[in-house]
């Protein structure tokens, strides 16, 4: 069955997909664009595709968006082919539109639309639903990485300028603190002081990327299980999804955001928090996954501040959540009273906890890379 909201024949007709249009449903759990199973027959033989609705009120851009997604698939789908992989399988793979275009804007619906090629016999899993698939997420971030390294990480644009420019989240962190919107500043001077005691993080990466000394590289943002496909039957991972926050960085963010995510013990939004824990073991299992697969690409620099990297994504989070909650919730979404507050509670848990462990953190890193 094909849904109506949209005229979606008429949209599959724009791109460059032979047959008939025979099955459109939404499809997935993500939450930034809308995403469908179109199912396109030709011949009595079937072929799955991708089609999505780009989120345009959060990518303001959708021309510079797709210039990244075009540049990043086809700089990787060639690295695939190199070593003799599959690259409609191992990579996302853009669909044009028969204009030769990376989207389709319906001038109708005042709506942008991309088709990829459905990556068969993998799934992207929402949790750990065996043990290893974070170890195997590792992996694929790594090859992902290493994939890239080579590019001008230049050529791209900031679709969401300053994302981990954590001096420019200090800042505004200071102004929602100064205005105090909400009136909730006097009832969470605990959180406060721990922002500002370590307002001497911030600049440590930008620093370092303005200098130089750190290298400018391809960076996902947004490294969680959910954006790798696993293979169904051996969970070896398969390609990295969404690269909607491709952008120009450093590789200790997304490293950083991985452990961020994957080690804690809690969920995200934990109100007790003797529930919160780092699981150093975790750490440990990623970043042997991670380096495994990484190569020779990455620089000592970069293995310096892997582990620091975790701290400086976990503080950043907790930021944004804090400063949140000071402007009055207005950016991410909650589900109930003081929502962000437990939220930022839980990252700033995290931090103290990957704080008393840097060290150990740190020798974990320096064994396993000179191991490889």
């Amino acid at each position: 069955m094909i849904e109506t909201n949209y005229d979606f024949e008429d949209i599959i007709s724009k791109f460059k997909i032979d047959g008939k249009l025979v099955y459109c449903e939404r499809y997935g759990e993500g939450h930034i664009n809308v995403t469908f199973l179109a199912i396109v027959e030709k011949s009595g033989v079937q072929t799955k595709y991708i089609l999505q609705k780009i989120n345009k009120n959060l990518f303001k851009n959708v021309e510079k968006l797709m210039h990244n997604i075009k540049l990043v698939t086809e700089f990787s789908r060639q690295k695939v082919i190199a070593r003799g992989g599959d690259p409609d399988r191992e990579s996302l793979t853009i669909v044009y539109t028969k204009d030769g275009n990376s989207y389709y804007y319906s001038q109708k619906d005042d709506e942008y639309f991309r088709v990829y090629v459905f990556i068969t016999d993998a799934i992207a899993h929402q949790r750990e639903d065996r043990p290893g698939q974070f170890y195997q997420s590792a992996v694929a971030f790594g090859e992902f990485a290493d994939m890239l390294s080579d590019f001008d990480a230049s050529q791209l644009y900031e679709i969401l300028p300053d994302f981990h420019n954590t001096e420019n989240r200090f800042r505004d962190f200071k102004a929602s603190f100064a205005a105090d919107r909400a009136g909730r500043a006097a009832n969470v001077g605990d959180e406060i002081k721990f922002v500002l005691d370590r307002e001497g993080y911030c600049n440590k990466f930008t620093s370092l990327i303005k200098t130089g000394e750190m290298p400018l590289k391809v960076t996902h943002n947004d490294t969680k299980l959910n954006n790798v496909m696993l293979d169904e039957k051996t969970d070896k991972p398969v390609a990295v999804i969404d690269l909607d926050t491709v952008m120009p960085g450093t590789i200790c963010y997304d490293f950083g955001d991985s452990i961020r995510f994957g080690c804690n013990t809690a969920a995200e939004d934990e109100k007790d928090l003797s529930k919160v824990k780092f699981d150093i073991k975790l750490f440990e299992e990623y970043t042997k996954g991670y380096l495994s697969s990484l190569g020779n690409s990455i620089t000592e620099i970069e293995k310096d501040n892997l582990a620091f990297g975790a701290i400086l994504m976990t503080y950043e989070c907790g930021i944004r959540f804090l400063a949140d909650y000071l402007d009055g919730d207005l950016y991410f979404h909650t589900a109930r009273e003081e929502h962000n507050l437990d939220r930022a509670r839980t990252q700033f848990k995290l931090v103290t906890e990957m704080e008393n462990q840097l060290d150990q953190m740190k020798d974990i890193v320096k064994k396993i890379a000179a191991a490889k």
